[in-house]
């Protein structure tokens, strides 16, 4: 009980059940979208909430199911029931073990300090890949929206019945050849087994094939024209209406989230009219059963082809997590701890994992309800979790109505927003490099791996950076004489002449070098140091070059400092700085180019014109006001 902080009780209260409602419809979906049913989501969502809260490094960070780790547990599941022949009960000990793997590694990475380093990721990578999420989640929805299931197409089963019967065959072979039968010598006795194999048989392995053939982004494309030739127009009817719903309420929001509100209406709707709609798979009530079988069944030889996928499963878990640890911090102005949260979720998807859930990572929209509503502490994260905990009890039965449609159309409006709309909108204005990598990001992660994605994403950015770096050096590099040397003496004196009782109401922050990806944690905290002032110029003489990140950190600093009501100045940006500043519209949307001066000769003469003039600070006080709106 000491380790909680009960001073916030009534708005960690609100904020936990409030994020809980959210939660709910999203797990269920997430649940049914991976493969392995929707009580597989809510049992992530209600397990990783409530462990990744006691134990994690982010005060207010609501943890489940997330769309970037649903994405890829789909292939994994997928990939598994391959080797498997599609045989859920025999492949689920691996799965699950890949999940619970996956959890350790991200404890593993807590230990080692790795959440320090995540900070260094480019937002081009980031910004392709959340947008690949958004388009797989959308591809991969677009056949259950239309009530289209390969599993369920006899054509489609029909053409599998060969490859049903060759799985079969190897079956036996592979049976008799562990049993020590000279196969061979004896194919009287394979034939003699193979009689007793019946056409419901060949047919329930054909249905399994169909529906595994379906998975995938390449997988749900090759089956759009069959299913357009022939959509259920209640599942159409149905999703399309649970994707009005949430847009409708996104605009005219009453407090209550839209996908609960499209679950509800709808699942109503077809229960009380009797409609004739394919419903999710069955969610049972009551708490969920150990899963022994990890333990009893564990093989290092079936365990050993997976180890990978679980490695990308928790970098991207460690990825989502750290990234909506940022967005708490912004938003309650605090600061987590990456080794710690990264360990915290890595404790609750291994407990997730031998309950039967799915995994997860900090959810961001979660996250910031929870905030929104009041939550400051990790109580509000395991209220979310308890409260989740008690729908399993008795949820199940309702749950068990809810049309499948309906949860693939809550799905693709998941999709759509999570894509990186900021990225999108200044993409033409990005430099050649730039756009590259985003679109390689993207593409890797649509039809590739999400992780490999990743790394060839960081891979690129690395080295456009060092060359960038190395072709400034070899442009700043120049021979001075001892005149010159004086003259350039970097404490900046030309600053000293302004008058000294200014010099508390105004700062000077010197950007020396590139303002890149690796600098945007730095520049935040030094933001955050500035003590109480009415003017901040940033003096850009000594930057040579401005990426993506750094922009964006740029901006996030001034609105910030807006919202202090501190006038922000730029003096002496210059080429490819000054260039993308306009181009990303920091100026003039942020900054107006009053405020931006060449040479710090006329800055200083405007910071004594204006700061001693109480007309001149009221006019830009105004600046700062139209900023905020």
């Amino acid at each position: 009980m000491k380790f909680f902080d009960f001073t916030n009780i009534k708005g960690d209260l609100f904020g936990g059940l409030t994020a809980g409602v959210v939660a709910l419809p999203l797990a269920l979906a997430f649940g049914e979208q991976s493969g392995l049913g929707a009580v597989a989501g809510l049992y992530g969502a209600a397990f990783i909430s409530l462990f990744a809260a006691i134990f994690g490094g982010t005060a207010t960070q609501i943890s489940g199911p997330t769309a970037p780790m649903t994405a890829l547990s789909m292939l994994i599941v997928g990939g598994i029931l391959t080797s498997y022949n599609g045989k859920i009960d025999d492949a689920l000990p691996v799965i699950l073990g890949v999940f619970i793997l996956a959890g350790v590694f991200q404890m593993f990475f807590g230990f080692i300090k790795l959440g320090t380093y995540i900070k260094y990721i480019p937002y081009t990578v980031i910004s392709g890949f959340m947008t690949g999420i958004g388009v797989i989640i959308i591809l991969t929805m677009v056949l259950p929206a239309v009530g289209y299931y390969s599993g369920d197409d006899e054509e489609v089963i029909e053409s599998f019945e060969p490859k049903a019967q060759e799985l079969i065959f190897k079956k036996f072979l592979h049976n008799e050849a562990d049993n020590n039968v000279l196969v061979l010598q004896d194919i009287r006795e394979t034939l003699f087994q193979a009689q007793f194999v019946t056409l419901s048989d060949i047919r329930s392995e054909a249905k399994i094939l169909a529906k595994n053939d379906s998975k995938g982004v390449t997988g749900a494309i090759m089956y759009y024209g069959k299913a357009f030739s022939m959509i259920n127009w209640i599942d159409l009817a149905l999703a399309s209406l649970s994707i009005l719903i949430i847009y409708i309420f996104k605009k005219f929001p009453i407090g209550i989230p839209g996908a609960l509100i499209a679950l509800i209406l709808t699942t109503s709707g077809v229960y009380f009219f009797n409609i004739d709609a394919r419903l999710i798979s069955r969610v049972p009530s009551g708490f969920p059963d150990f899963q022994l079988g990890i333990i009893t069944e564990f093989s290092f030889s079936a365990m050993a082809p997976f180890i990978l996928s679980a490695l990308s499963l928790a970098l991207l878990g460690s990825i989502d997590s750290l990234l909506t640890s940022v967005v708490a911090d912004n938003l309650t102005k605090t600061r987590h701890n990456p080794n710690r949260e990264l360990i915290g979720q890595g404790i609750g998807n291994i407990v997730g994992g031998f309950f039967g859930g799915l995994p997860g990572a900090g959810a961001t929209i979660r996250t910031v309800v929870n905030i929104k509503a009041g939550g400051k502490t990790r109580l509000s994260g395991v209220i979310t979790g308890l409260l989740l905990f008690v729908m399993l009890l008795g949820l199940g039965p309702i749950a068990s109505m809810i049309p499948a449609a309906v949860l693939a159309g809550i799905l693709i409006t998941v999709g759509i927003d999570v894509m990186d709309y900021k990225g999108l909108k200044f993409f033409p204005k990005m430099g050649r490099s730039a756009k590259i990598i985003l679109l390689v990001v993207l593409l890797l992660t649509v039809f590739w791996q999400l992780i490999y994605a990743v790394a060839v994403g960081l891979v690129i950015a690395s080295f456009v950076f060092m060359k960038r770096m190395g072709d400034i050096s070899a442009t700043e590099s120049r021979i001075e004489n001892l005149e010159d040397i004086r003259e350039s003496d970097p404490l900046w004196k030309d600053e000293t002449p302004i008058d000294e009782e200014l010099h508390h109401t105004v700062y000077f922050k010197h950007l020396n070098g590139p303002l890149f990806f690796g600098f945007v944690s730095h520049f935040r905290e030094l933001v955050d140091a500035l003590p109480e002032i009415k003017v901040l110029v940033i003096r850009m003489e000594n930057v040579p070059f401005i990426d993506q990140s750094g922009i964006f950190a740029l901006e996030d600093a001034i609105q910030e400092l807006y919202s202090q009501n501190v006038l922000v100045v730029l003096s002496g940006a210059k080429g490819q700085s000054l260039e993308m500043l306009k181009k990303m519209e920091i100026i003039p949307n942020q900054i107006p180019p009053m405020h931006v001066f060449d040479h710090f000769k006329d800055c200083k003469h405007w910071l004594r014109a204006t700061l001693k003039n109480d007309g001149g600070m009221e006019v830009a006080l105004k600046h700062i006001e139209e900023r905020k709106k």
